[in-house]
């Protein structure tokens, strides 16, 4: 159990770090616990997809070379997993009446995606219980926020097909999905290309760029849709103000 518990702590920390992030009328608890579940939920859904690409020969079972590691990342990892992540979120925020400002797309969104690493992550620390705290350290610090990032640019672009411009409703939802599943492609081909190419020093240097890269824009694209709120809060009030005049 204290395992457990361990391999689900990182997840709800990033968890409540967006919930306080969110600065005007925070979601529920109750939805934000069903967006972790949802998550978890979506982590079990997601091997629905990725076992048919296996069998369609769209990635191979072991890694040996460079392109077997670019297949994996891409149809064994990132193409399921992000498609399921937004088709749980998608059920999550259809009659959501919570789901009400910009930044709401993302908090639930990292919601969902803290679900999916922490049931992953479960896996993990059991797949070699005898290094459990090593492995759980490791993941806390990169794949975890990995999927966090990963989150934040659906949930951004989630928001911006709901609440934006109708004529790019469509275009913003396929950015929901592709932009994720362009990062965690990027981010997993580079750990599962690194042996097989023998560059692991440039790996490393090439990870832990694409890791700070998807930080900033991450911290970028929460600050965007917080700011929308504010105009909009500040043009509703204006709007009350002139009325009661």
């Amino acid at each position: 159990m204290n395992i457990i518990i361990a391999a689900i702590i990182p997840a709800l920390v990033l968890v409540y770090f967006i919930y306080r992030k969110d600065k005007y009328d925070r979601e529920p608890p109750a939805m934000i616990l069903k967006g972790f579940w949802y998550g978890a939920l979506s982590a079990l859904a997601s091997f629905f997809i990725s076992r048919p690409f296996q069998v369609m020969g769209l990635f191979p079972t072991e890694i040996v070379s460079f392109e077997d590691g670019v297949r994996t990342a891409l149809f064994g990892a990132a193409v399921p997993e992000e498609i399921s992540k937004f088709v749980f979120l998608w059920m999550l925020l259809r009659n959501n009446r919570y789901f009400d400002e910009y930044v709401d797309g993302i908090v639930y969104a990292v919601c969902v995606g803290m679900g999916f690493a922490a049931f992953e992550n479960i896996g993990y620390v059991f797949s070699d219980v005898e290094n459990w705290a090593s492995i759980n350290a490791m993941r806390a610090l990169t794949a975890i926020p990995g999927h966090f990032f990963f989150a934040v640019m659906m949930g951004y672009y989630f928001s911006k097909a709901s609440f934006g411009k109708p004529s790019l409703r469509t275009f913003n939802f396929c950015l929901a999905i592709l932009v994720p599943v362009a990062l965690h492609a990027g981010y997993d081909g580079i750990l599962m290309t690194s042996n097989t190419a023998g560059a692991v020093g440039g790996g490393a240097a090439l990870f832990f760029g694409l890791y700070f890269f998807m930080a900033l824009s991450a911290k970028k694209r929460f600050n965007k849709l917080l700011a929308k709120d504010e105009d909009l809060r500040r043009m509703d009030f204006q709007r009350e103000d002139h009325y009661d005049k």
